[in-house]
């Protein structure tokens, strides 16, 4: 089953509460608190996959929760974290945020395999009393709750990731026109509306060259306002590089081959993809790159109507070539005609990448910074001067470890202990 959309809850888990303890022990008296902290619940992260291409699993099982942090004991026992929960979703899923008035707001774009984001945080640990511990307050009685987790529904919508987009009406051989060309098996028969859901093939060229080529059901003059399959899936032909029309040119058709380009390319004009989305390389489809193949050349009777189309596609601007998605005439130029527009779009937007990282500060490139020592904690007080600097022996065996300057079990850490001689 193809699933493209599919909403789902996700609940961080709670932090575990703080704990009220006090020492008690033989012979240690006004032990004091020792009651330890919380421990932080789980959090959700949803992260890029490339073991799956459907969002089914989450369609009847939309609800995740993390486990709370686990609660604080004494003797200064942190309590268990709760154990994260990642999602794995299809490469290219757009995830969204739905507030209280049910609207969306994008949130991240899972384009790359392992790209991972938070959805939920879980909540902080409280404290225990040993955090409470003053010079005025010697045996504290008061400890934290756990922060709650965060609680969120997602909306999650798949967008497949592929370099050409094959549109047009529906029955005029775009299922058997990527048969042709890659090992991708669709529906094919000789009625409308054959192809339901998105299909994807691998165009393997010569030289290890190929690309991936999208087959999206068919269009219909009025799909815009919802008549045929409508827009639906013209989501998934939004991270195209180029758009390739497959026109039946044939009498077979009984319509105008010209009027069927045209009512296309209004269509994809009238579509409004995701304003708020966060590709820098996403561009209306009416804006793409656009090639025109006509197809069922080998059953086209009057060459008038290839002829129509050929002049009217290139006053257009517009790429033509003339194919037969059945006997394969045609199709091999085809190919090496999209080819550029996908090596050229790729290469763009490497360098593009390639200079925002460089762009970006010396701090935020983690391969260019050496690693830095620890820093001393400002709640944590030394427990006094370095060996060998003001430091009393405190027993014979140090006394002579310091004088052949190995204190602290290190040796030529400091000199020997020198007393001190007044000047004469």
């Amino acid at each position: 089953m193809f699933v493209d959309e599919v909403d789902i809850n996700v609940s961080a888990g709670a932090g575990g509460r703080g704990a009220i303890s006090f020492r008690r022990e033989k012979f240690i008296p006004r032990g004091g608190p020792d009651g330890g902290d919380g421990g932080a619940g789980g959090s959700v992260y949803l992260f890029a996959s490339p073991h799956h291409n459907t969002l089914v699993s989450y369609r009847f099982h939309p609800d995740f929760a993390a486990p709370r942090g686990g609660h604080g004991e004494g003797s200064l026992r942190t309590g268990k974290s709760g154990k994260d929960i990642e999602l794995p979703v299809p490469p290219g899923t757009v995830a969204y945020r739905i507030d209280e008035f049910g609207h969306a707001h994008q949130v991240a774009d899972l384009v790359d395999i392992g790209d991972r984001i938070l959805a939920a945080k879980g909540g902080r640990g409280g404290r225990g009393n040993a955090r409470f511990t003053s010079s005025t307050n010697r045996a504290p009685r008061r400890a934290d709750s756990g922060e709650p987790g965060e609680a969120f529904t997602i909306r999650l919508r798949m967008k497949l990731l592929a370099d050409v987009g094959i549109v047009g009406y529906p029955n005029v051989g775009k299922s058997t026109l990527i048969a042709r060309v890659s090992a991708a098996k669709p529906k094919i028969a000789d009625y409308p509306f054959t192809t339901l859901v998105p299909n994807l093939g691998v165009v393997a060229l010569s030289g290890d060259r190929s690309f991936v080529m999208a087959d999206v059901p068919g269009l219909i003059e009025g799909a815009h306002e919802g008549r045929g399959l409508g827009h639906r899936f013209l989501g998934h032909v939004e991270r195209t590089k180029v758009l390739l029309h497959v026109v039946d040119v044939s009498e077979a058709s009984a319509r105008d081959p010209i009027e069927d380009l045209e009512i296309i390319r209004r269509e994809l004009e009238a579509y409004v993809p995701n304003a708020d989305t966060l590709d820098p390389d996403a561009r209306p489809l009416g804006a793409r790159p656009q090639v025109v193949a006509a197809n069922r050349i080998d059953i086209l009777e009057d060459p008038a109507r290839l002829e129509a189309l050929r002049a009217h596609a290139e006053a257009l601007g517009l790429t033509f070539h003339a194919i037969s998605a059945v006997t394969g005439e045609g199709v091999p130029a085809l190919l090496e005609t999209l080819w550029p527009y996908v090596a050229n779009v790729s290469a763009e937007r490497a360098l593009a990448r390639r200079r925002l990282a460089e762009d970006a500060p010396a701090d935020e490139r983690p391969a260019d910074r050496a690693p830095q020592p620890a820093e001393p904690r400002a709640d944590v007080e030394p427990d006094g001067p370095p060996p060998g600097q003001g430091q009393r022996p405190s027993s014979a065996s140090q006394l002579r470890r310091s004088m052949r300057g190995d204190v602290g079990g290190r040796a030529g850490t400091a000199g020997p202990i020198v007393p001190d001689v007044p000047e004469e």
